[in-house]
């Protein structure tokens, strides 16, 4: 059992997501960076769907009922286990009544960031709905009562796959990740895109100003969308469009020529013209990229985004491969 002392700014119950519902137009949902929680999950010998909790700007306090261990993967918030250092990508075994701290961003230390990825052994036991135990948060279902956590909550834990002695196993980590984190010289974290449906329907000068580093992440962003500030997107000229089936990274653009990036709780379908669509490998870095951080969009094309993908996958399957090197469970 965890019990929530302190919530944060946004904590919720999510696993890899509620899928093969959009045509009833409920959207997937899930961690915003499956690979962080598929990391956690792999790190503490859970299978990659179970489910954990998402921490939105760290603040967070949990206080553990029972010995486990647990992983953390994402942004760093400064993490302390009863005082002692938690950093992103390691096992750690935990005690009965030990507490975990994440500080608030602004004061947790590391690197500007977002969102965090707590996983524990066993996983977060509440109870499926339409086969995934995320938290939808518009709709008001699943996780824990359908809404973000609250001081006092209890989290119940199913049965770990670890014996004891793996249990109490000391401490060890992973490397960072193998992929490309993006963040040119100019600070901007780099997002692949590959041009979307209406893309033409653009002024060549709001083309032009799609593919540059002047974009900047709004605080009216949230798990639904990015909202995005800079040049203004202006279309050739204002005809309606019929509305359209929308994914996770397709870059929308109101009236306003703001672009919206959507996210895992965005609707299923959409009237604004689609410009473009984020890779589905960069997802994790907009998911993890700080309020009022700054954006490169790049373009590519199918088969980039495909060798992006399938290096992600290699990387995971290393990670894999590793930890039953070291006689680690792994459970997909």
């Amino acid at each position: 059992m965890i019990t929530v002392i302190r919530p944060g700014m946004l904590a919720s119950v999510q696993d890899l997501g509620r899928h093969g519902h959009r045509h009833l137009g409920i959207c997937p949902g899930g961690a915003l960076d499956p690979l962080a929680l598929t990391l956690a999950n792999r790190l503490v010998g859970n299978p990659d769907g179970a489910a954990g909790l998402e921490l939105t700007m760290g603040g967070c306090e949990l206080r553990f009922g029972s010995a486990t261990r647990i992983a953390l993967a994402g942004d760093d918030f400064g993490a302390r286990l009863d005082g002692q250092p938690v950093w992103p990508c390691w096992s750690m075994p935990v005690a009965a009544g030990q507490t975990l701290r994440l500080a608030d961003a602004n004061v947790s230390g590391g690197k500007p960031g977002l969102r965090s990825w707590l996983a524990v052994a066993g996983g977060i036991d509440v109870a499926l709905v339409l086969g995934s135990r995320s938290t939808d948060l518009k709709a008001g279902f699943g996780g824990h009562g359908g809404r973000a956590l609250r001081k006092n909550d209890k989290l119940p834990l199913g049965a770990s796959s670890l014996s004891a002695a793996q249990r109490e196993r000391r401490a060890f980590g992973l490397r960072s990740p193998a992929w490309d984190q993006g963040e040119g010289t100019t600070g901007a974290i780099s997002l692949r895109v590959m041009p979307g449906p209406e893309y033409e329907q653009f002024t060549v000068a709001a083309r032009a100003g799609l593919w540059s580093d002047g974009w900047r992440i709004t605080p009216q962003s949230n798990r639904m969308g990015s909202r995005l500030a800079g040049p203004e997107l202006k279309r050739r000229r204002s005809v309606d469009i019929l509305s359209s089936g929308v994914i996770p990274g397709t870059i929308q653009v109101p009236p306003s020529g703001q672009p919206i990036i959507l996210m895992g709780d965005a609707q299923t379908t959409g009237g604004y013209p689609r410009i473009g669509v984020v890779i589905r490998a960069d997802l994790w870095k907009l998911a993890q990229a700080p309020l009022n951080g700054r954006l490169r969009l790049v373009e590519v094309d199918a088969a980039a985004a495909g060798a992006a993908w399938d290096a992600q996958q290699r990387h995971l399957a290393q990670v894999a491969h590793g930890l039953a090197a070291m006689g680690w469970p792994v459970a997909a």
